[in-house]
Formats: C-alpha cells, structure tokens, sequence
C-alpha cells in the first residue's frame, strides 16, 4: 500500500474538514476525537464538495442537501445521500499525514 503525504498534523483544526488532491483525487481530511480520517471529498448525491460541510460525532455533512457520511465507513446516515463515499487508509509520520488512495470500504 502506497501512502502519499496530504498535509500537516498541525494544519489540521478539530471538527474542520481540510480539502487536499491526491493524484487527481479529492480528499477531505478530518481530524476529530483524537482521530484523523481521509474520506473521498465528493458527496454520492450531488457533485459538491464535503470539506465545506460540518463535522459532528465523527460524521461529516453536506452543505446542500444535509447528508450526513460516516468517516470510519463513508456510508451515509440520512437521505437523500444512498451511497457510501470512498473513505482511505490513513497514518501519522510525526507531523506528516500520510493517505493511500486505496479504499478501505
């Protein structure tokens, strides 16, 4: 599994969901309950962007529709959203954050 860097731990603000591409593939990376998840940025519903949406109870939302996607798994809680988004492996080199764009679910 190859790991890329995506930003720095200490770029990251609690519960604030920062948007990185990775080799072309956009990814939000969350840092929340003492975790740091990287889910793919774009919601299964409609073509907008994740990172603009809030973090509560390890879930991030969508701004526009208010799905709600789980970033242990990316599978959505609420309608309209009915398919999960692609989450990624994720590990910490000192102040590194560091994804592999190979799905965990």
């Amino acid at each position: 599994m190859t790991f890329v860097r995506a930003c720095g731990l200490s770029e990251l603000e609690e519960d604030t969901p920062k948007r990185v591409e990775l080799d072309g593939t956009p990814v939000s990376v969350v840092r929340t309950e003492g975790e740091v998840f990287a889910i793919h940025d774009i919601c299964s519903h409609a073509n907008v962007s994740l990172s603009e949406g809030e973090v509560e109870d390890c879930q991030i939302e969508c701004w526009l529709h208010g799905s709600s996607f789980d970033l242990r798994t990316g599978e959505p809680s609420g309608l309209p959203a009915t398919r999960p988004v692609p989450v990624y492996p994720v590990k910490i080199e000192g102040d590194d954050v560091l994804v592999s764009l190979t799905q965990e679910s």
